[in-house]
């Protein structure tokens, strides 16, 4: 049996999926860099936003590391 998607296809997946991480994390910390001293509460908004797609992509980033063979054992103590 065959896979699906060469080795390569899979890690390219996962060099794109850790550019979109590393995209979302720099908007957080753009918006952080402009952020004025009291936040209104568009910039709650904006920021919670910000927080989903950062995780969103985190997220594609571990599925695109798994399906490329690069999973992890847990972190968490027992």
């Amino acid at each position: 049996m065959t896979d699906l998607y060469p080795a390569g296809d899979q890690r390219e997946l996962l060099v794109q999926a850790a550019a979109a991480h590393t995209a979302a994390s720099r908007d957080v910390e753009t918006f952080l860099r402009r952020l004025g001293d009291v936040p209104e509460p568009p910039d709650i908004t904006e920021y919670a936003n910000l927080l989903t797609r950062e995780e969103r992509a985190r997220l594609d980033r571990q599925d695109a590391a798994d399906a490329a063979g690069l999973q992890l054992p847990s972190m968490e103590s027992e």
